[in-house]
């Protein structure tokens, strides 16, 4: 064979070896775009037409409802729902029903702070839930609350109506429309913890994995190995430090946030502070296990990129977790980053306590500690 085009063989040959010898590259040309295309498709897949959920807040609840109430029932589209009067709020909030309607007198019974019949409908109350005249242009006896920004409250709306007017067995109660304004109920509210999870994520794995390996391939882990140094206090003092740089990372986009975009944080500032303090030490234990063993950058890359883009996917960063399967929800809610995100909106958009998110915490802590105390076993100094 002539020379030349044997050494373009070889070299070519070569090239794929070495492609096929770095499980990084492997990952992102191979394994990354399948787990993206496996992940969305599972979260967005076809599925029939939800239901529309509608709540009624009268005295008695469903017992008592309104002849209109039955007409209601009987539309297919619609899924009718009595919840307790001091829960509503939270639930149109939260995009746990699609529509309220609240009957004379009970207006003022929700305990997030809705305003009552009395309220001016020219001004905006202390919450943020705005008031709207009727079309008939005089307030009526019922209300019907709605979230603007969301499609399927205003296709509710839309529907409750035409099917109150098209029937004649009752007379059709004059709503009065409201809209839910209050804070926490945007897109950028939701997005924002995931964010702040996301950013705790990567700074604990890279952060920590990284640092490890790189020492590693210098040879410095030897002479660290050498010293009277307990090992335990050398990988602890890695995921301290990691810590303390992590917070003013955290505290930026939280200014950056508020300002700009007006996100608050409704929760006590010093159980968020803590959580943060928890999701960084649960993320740089892991990322200590993942650099325990990694002996070149490019394995630790790969192994991280494996660990993190699933969770960037199915933890809730981007849209709800609750998108997937009832089946995947057990394995969904295990992982670290769906527990930090909704610790995160626990605190931030429902004003929770820590007590109160015992269990995401709880699951943050088994990870970190478990992460921990398997990577200072396993761990290789050379």
């Amino acid at each position: 064979m002539n020379t030349r085009w044997t050494a373009l063989i070889e070299l070519t040959s070569a090239r794929i070896r070495e492609f096929f010898r770095e499980p990084a590259a492997i990952f992102w040309v191979y394994g990354f775009p399948l787990i993206m295309a496996l992940s969305l498709g599972i979260a967005f897949r076809d599925r029939p037409q939800a239901k529309l959920n509608i709540d009624l807040v009268a005295p008695g609840g469903d017992a008592a409802a309104p002849a209109w109430w039955s007409t209601l029932r009987e539309d297919p589209r619609l899924t009718l729902h009595t919840p307790a009067p001091d829960a509503w709020t939270r639930r149109l909030r939260d995009a746990k029903t699609d529509l309220v309607l609240i009957a004379p007198g009970m207006a003022g019974s929700s305990g997030s702070g809705a305003p009552s019949n009395e309220t001016p409908s020219n001004e905006t109350p202390s919450n943020g839930i705005a008031p709207h005249e009727t079309s008939a242009g005089g307030p009526s006896g019922w209300q019907v609350w709605s979230e603007p920004r969301r499609a399927d409250s205003l296709l509710a709306r839309e529907v409750v109506e035409n099917v109150l007017h098209r029937q004649t067995t009752a007379p059709p109660p004059d709503f009065e429309p409201r809209e839910l304004q209050e804070a926490g109920s945007r897109y950028i509210d939701f997005l924002i913890p995931g964010l702040l999870g996301m950013n705790l994520m990567g700074g604990g794995l890279f952060g920590v994995g990284f640092v490890l390996v790189d020492m590693r391939v210098k040879k410095l882990l030897k002479r660290f190995l050498a010293t009277p140094l307990r090992h335990g206090d050398f990988l602890l003092s890695v995921m301290l430090s990691r810590l303390l740089f992590m917070l003013p990372e955290i505290l930026a986009l939280l200014l950056f946030s508020r300002f700009l975009f007006g996100v608050t944080v409704r929760g006590s500032y010093g159980e968020l502070a803590l959580l943060v303090l928890l999701g960084g030490f649960c993320f740089a234990g892991i990322g200590l296990l993942v650099a325990s063993r990694a002996t070149t950058l490019e394995t630790a890359s790969g192994l991280m990129n494996l660990l993190m883009l699933p969770m960037y996917v199915l933890s809730g960063v981007f849209f709800s977790a609750d998108r997937f399967p009832e089946a995947m929800q057990p394995l969904v809610r295990a992982l670290p980053l769906t527990a930090l995100n909704d610790a995160l909106r626990g605190v931030m958009l429902e004003g929770e306590s820590l007590v109160e998110l015992s269990r995401p915490c709880l699951t943050l802590v088994l990870w970190g500690v478990l992460s921990f105390a398997v990577a200072l076993r396993i761990f290789r100094w050379k």
